[in-house]
């Protein structure tokens, strides 16, 4: 008990010699006796509270008039207080504030006000209760059901012990024995207000094609939820990026600031729901298949990564957002091939041959047969032949299949 007496006179001694050096050692003029003040709390002792009193001094507040009538204080550090100047603090230089005692019947009545016009409370939380978090305003103890805490499920809620925050009482009941009376709070309900008013401003700048800034909300296997202020948009997976992602968790964290276009803007059904906003920040990318056939021209031998395997082929990214099938007939260098597998592995790094490039159809046709002798190199001369050949012009995953299916069936013939 003397140890935590003794750290706590340290600490207060510490915030006041902080607070000094801040204010130049105290050197500008003191209030005057009997001037009225305010300021906010620094720091509270066992006897006082320490007041920053706005570049004039400091000013030491008794706990006396800082208590209600159960000896409950009813301030926190970080609070204003108001009072008069009754003296000077001869140890330590500042002046001595006296405030106004909040007993137990105007704390209260303030509590009643609050509730009765919907005005806003503050209040520290202290710890968790069966299906909520304990709150302490003005030293009486509130309830906020885990339901009325954030606008959505909240799956920790010790992250906001020790937080100070704004509520609303839903429900304020008097004790019939004259004890502390029943404080139900919503936070919610403040953020639901807040979330209109924003809303509001949001759909005036609402429409296809508009770039915003938001903060992604949650992350679901589908897509990304993003919030443009008071208005939330999916950001589809497909929509994250030109290359080809898996989880929205593989490019985003909820929390994080993201710049996204708007390109779908569909009303509430019955006009009742929010409106159902589609969003992209693929739309801000580059299109890798604008430069594709220059960067990767027909006959080129380059590196890439196997992303995926399909019963007729492989997919190889080549660069991001830029992937080629190696058709299964394409894999065995000359020998007969069932499935990809056999060769390759997701995740591979492979040397490929560009057979073409259709940047209409953002397909890209590639080899992995090596150096390809004279029968293998007619082949690939019919089927540019057959598919127009050159970069920009071939017929895609489809037409190369059907090419070398036809193949296997003369070969089998």
């Amino acid at each position: 008990m003397e140890d935590e007496k003794r750290t706590e006179e340290q600490d207060f001694g510490t915030v006041l010699d902080e607070f000094e050096q801040r204010q130049g050692g105290g050197a500008t003029a003191d209030p005057e006796v009997g001037e009225t003040v305010s300021g906010e709390i620094l720091a509270i002792g066992e006897d006082a509270a320490l007041v920053d009193l706005g570049g004039k001094a400091e000013g030491v507040v008794p706990l006396d008039g800082l208590k209600d009538e159960s000896g409950a204080l009813t301030v926190e550090v970080g609070d204003r207080v108001e009072g008069t100047v009754s003296a000077t603090d001869a140890a330590t230089g500042g002046v001595v504030v006296r405030v106004k005692p909040a007993r137990g019947p105007q704390i209260k009545e303030e509590l009643r006000q609050a509730h009765l016009h919907g005005i806003p409370v503050e209040g520290t939380v202290t710890g968790l209760n069966k299906g909520g978090i304990e709150v302490k305003i003005a030293g009486q103890r509130g309830f906020c059901p885990l339901s009325q805490l954030d606008l959505r499920y909240v799956e920790d809620p010790n992250r906001f012990v020790g937080q100070r925050l704004a509520f609303k009482i839903l429900r304020l009941e008097e004790d019939p024995k004259g004890r502390r009376p029943n404080i139900v709070l919503s936070r919610r309900s403040l953020l639901e207000e807040e979330a209109q008013s924003k809303a509001a401003e949001t759909r005036g700048r609402l429409k296809p094609g508009a770039v915003l800034m938001g903060k992604v909300t949650s992350l679901a296997s589908y897509g990304a939820f993003v919030d443009l202020g008071g208005l939330e948009g999916l950001l589809h997976v497909s929509e994250l990026s030109h290359r080809r992602v898996e989880h929205p968790q593989e490019v985003l964290q909820v929390g994080q600031e993201v710049e996204v276009q708007v390109i779908k803007v569909e009303k509430g059904k019955d006009g009742r729901q929010a409106e159902r906003i589609s969003l992209s920040r693929r739309a801000l990318e580059g299109d890798p298949w604008q430069e594709a056939a220059e960067r990767f021209p027909q006959g080129q031998r380059t590196r890439g990564r196997v992303a995926r395997l399909e019963s007729f082929g492989a997919f190889v990214e080549l660069a991001p957002g830029l992937e080629g099938l190696v058709h299964v007939s394409e894999l065995g260098a000359g020998r007969r091939v069932s499935h990809p597998r056999e060769v390759v592995k997701p995740g591979q790094e492979v040397e490929v041959t560009v057979l073409g490039v259709d940047k209409q159809r953002k397909r890209i046709s590639l080899s992995m047969a090596g150096e390809t002798s004279e029968a293998g190199a007619e082949e690939l001369r019919e089927y540019a032949k057959e598919s127009g050949g050159g970069s920009g012009s071939g017929s895609g995953f489809g037409s190369l299949g059907d090419f070398f299916r036809g193949k296997e069936d003369r070969r089998r013939r």
